[in-house]
């Protein structure tokens, strides 16, 4: 007799708490309909992250008080697929069956529509949220589609994302699948129109700006995670978090301990044509005598080429990056 809802529930929960070997050996009294429509129900019990530890619990101890210790560990549910299946059933079978259960778990991957929408969308379907929201949707997804999303936000927010990400809250699963749903239902709402064409882009540098001002551990795990996906990207990102406009936010004293290894001749030529605002600012904070060598070889150097005013001036941004990485980069708070 083929099992009723409630029983294939239980039964999928129960051999979801147990070992392969185990649950193949249960299977064995089951025909091959019941194996069918018990795969199912464990494929969407797993696939919408509902599990209920306290039920599973409940319906061992119900089933045989033998597994109460040996039914802790857990079926792995891919496992159970690809393996006992095989060892039930024929391979036509086990195929219609797999076929059943991708479908399954489709209709009850309450993320799948967050994971195939575009990192605009993502970023606008999170406007008004809770940081929360956004942290707990985000370490659901691919590292790819992270570094997608953290540069569209906007820039407090991203922080405050990018930390909630780093020292997550615990949370049940119903709770994680209300904050998929709503999002979800938001993402829906947009029925593919281009309703995020007016959001201007955020850059790559408002993401170096944001992960400048986050603890050091966490910013080297996520620029390594970016590096993984794109070295060329992970370079310009480091780059980005301080560069030769950002010297009038440095603080004095980090300033005035990076200028002492630039040469007067390379400090010249950075100065050339400069922002008076940096200008002054680099001048404040070298000693009379570099500031007198510095003046000595602009009136001798002939006007230089662009490519090396910007040479110069990523030495002397150099040492700041280097600071940066290391901690010890102070900066002017607004």
């Amino acid at each position: 007799m083929a099992a009723t809802a409630t029983s294939k529930k239980k039964a999928a929960m129960l051999l979801m708490s147990l070992d392969s070997v185990t649950a193949t050996e249960l299977l064995k009294e089951l025909g091959a309909e019941e194996i069918e429509q018990i795969a199912i129900e464990m494929a969407q019990i797993n696939a919408s992250g509902s599990r209920e530890t306290k039920k599973q619990d409940e319906i061992v101890r119900e089933f045989c008080s033998s597994l109460k210790e040996g039914g802790s560990q857990g079926l792995n549910v891919q496992s159970f697929l690809k393996e006992t299946l095989v060892k039930l059933l024929d391979k036509e079978k086990v195929e219609e069956i797999q076929s059943k259960v991708r479908k399954a778990t489709r209709q009850s991957d309450i993320f799948e529509p967050i994971r195939s929408a575009s990192g605009y969308e993502l970023a606008l379907a999170f406007e008004g949220e809770h940081p929360q929201t956004a942290a707990a949707i985000l370490s659901k997804l691919e590292p790819s589609k992270v570094q997608e999303v953290l540069p569209l936000l906007d820039k407090d927010f991203c922080c405050k994302v990018v930390w909630k990400m780093a020292k997550p809250t615990q949370m049940g699963a119903g709770v994680r699948q209300r904050m998929a749903s709503t999002i979800g239902e938001r993402l829906k709402s947009f029925k593919g129109e281009t309703v995020i064409a007016g959001k201007p882009e955020k850059t790559l540098r408002e993401l170096a700006i944001v992960l400048s001002d986050v603890e050091s551990e966490l910013r080297e795990q996520i620029l390594d995670d970016i590096n993984k996906q794109d070295e060329q990207m992970g370079t310009m990102v480091r780059n980005l978090m301080v560069t030769w406009e950002d010297i009038p936010s440095i603080a004095d004293r980090s300033l005035q301990e990076a200028l002492r290894s630039v040469e007067a001749k390379k400090l010249a030529i950075a100065l050339y044509q400069a922002d008076e605002e940096i200008v002054q600012k680099i001048r404040a904070n070298i000693s009379e005598r570099a500031s007198e060598g510095v003046e000595e070889e602009m009136s001798l150097m002939q006007e230089p080429l662009e490519k090396e005013i910007l040479d110069a001036r990523e030495e002397v941004v150099a040492p700041l990056r280097k600071a940066n990485e290391g901690g010890t980069l102070r900066r002017v708070r607004q």
